[in-house]
């Protein structure tokens, strides 16, 4: 059971809580499995993880309510809880993944995206690869939040290994988790747009949604959760066999990477390379390619990627047939 605290300032309970705790007990009523507990002006709600994070929304919009209009009624009450509802079952809508914070609808947008969710829905363990901006981290992490608010896993676990283009991370203060934070700013990101603040700090708080480095994974078994290992290419083959074995029950893998982005020591192989090798036609693990067709960030990066494709290919041309490749 998961508890949070609430403290109401500037606020005069009577007007806010109704008569008899009226308002408070109409909210209550609505999450029977849940426990809420007014004392002065201090709130404290009981339950789990997900009916708490409903219940905060409707309070909060309460408060809001309050500051504006002075009172809050009960019938005020009724509506914020339905529209509260409305909200949580909008989230299975035909291709919609998660709404964004500000309304928006995030689902795949390429034929590409939309194999990669088709993937995970029939598949436990998902590799998918391509460049930087083709939407497989943030489709990922969509996927991610969509299974844990239909309560199809009870955690998000976002991982990556601490290795950087150009940096040495020894050279870097504070402790892994600190050193590595910057570079998952992209994940925070992706987070930041489809779960209100105070829910995601709420999340984070109680471990449901957690972030850390690869190494922090060593030793756990990762049960009813969904997982995200993001830049896999960077791992080594001990770090990828380590992460793959830490599956438990009920639980989702995504591993996304760019193998033409590898950032490893020249004399060590990268783990998601060899894993695609190994795993190839394992039932129950699927792989999908993401390319330049479905970047969906300026038109450009298309067409950079191209023709780094290009240039790539005629080097390992050049090589195969004795010439010197381009600088």
């Amino acid at each position: 059971m998961v508890e949070k605290l609430i403290i109401l300032e500037n606020i005069a309970m009577v007007d806010f809580l109704g008569v008899a705790n009226e308002n408070i007990k109409e909210v209550a009523s609505a999450f029977p499995k849940s426990k809420i507990v007014s004392r002065g002006n201090e709130i404290l709600i009981q339950g789990n993880a997900s009916e708490i994070i409903q219940i905060n929304d409707i309070l909060n919009s309460l408060v809001q309510h309050y500051h504006k209009f002075g009172k809050v009624t009960q019938d005020n009450v009724k509506s914020y809880i339905k529209s509260e509802a409305e909200y949580v079952n909008g989230q299975s809508d035909e291709g919609v993944l998660v709404y964004g914070n500000k309304g928006n609808t995030i689902k795949p947008k390429t034929a590409n995206q939309r194999a990669l969710v088709k993937a995970v829905e029939e598949n436990d363990l998902v590799f998918a690869v391509g460049p930087a901006g083709t939407g497989k981290t943030y489709i990922s992490v969509a996927m991610a939040v969509q299974a844990l608010k239909n309560k199809e896993v009870k955690k998000i676990i976002i991982t990556r290994p601490a290795v950087e283009a150009g940096e040495n991370l020894g050279f870097l203060p504070g402790d892994l988790k600190e050193k590595i934070d910057p570079y998952l700013r992209p994940i925070y990101d992706a987070l930041d747009e489809m779960i209100p603040s105070e829910k995601l700090k709420f999340y984070q708080e109680n471990r449901v949604i957690e972030i850390a480095p690869l190494a922090y994974m060593r030793g756990r078994t990762l049960n009813h959760a969904f997982i995200l290992l993001d830049e896999a290419q960077n791992t080594t083959a001990m770090q990828m066999k380590m992460f793959l074995t830490r599956m438990g029950p009920s639980s989702k893998v995504i591993v996304t990477g760019d193998i033409s982005q590898i950032d490893l020591p020249r004399n060590q192989k990268s783990g998601l390379g060899e894993s695609l090798r190994i795993l190839k036609g394992v039932k129950g693990i699927a792989r999908v390619d993401l390319d330049a067709k479905d970047v969906v960030r300026h038109r450009l990066v298309k067409d950079i990627i191209t023709a780094y494709d290009k240039h790539q290919e005629e080097n390992d041309k050049s090589k195969k047939s004795g010439e010197p490749g381009r600088a």
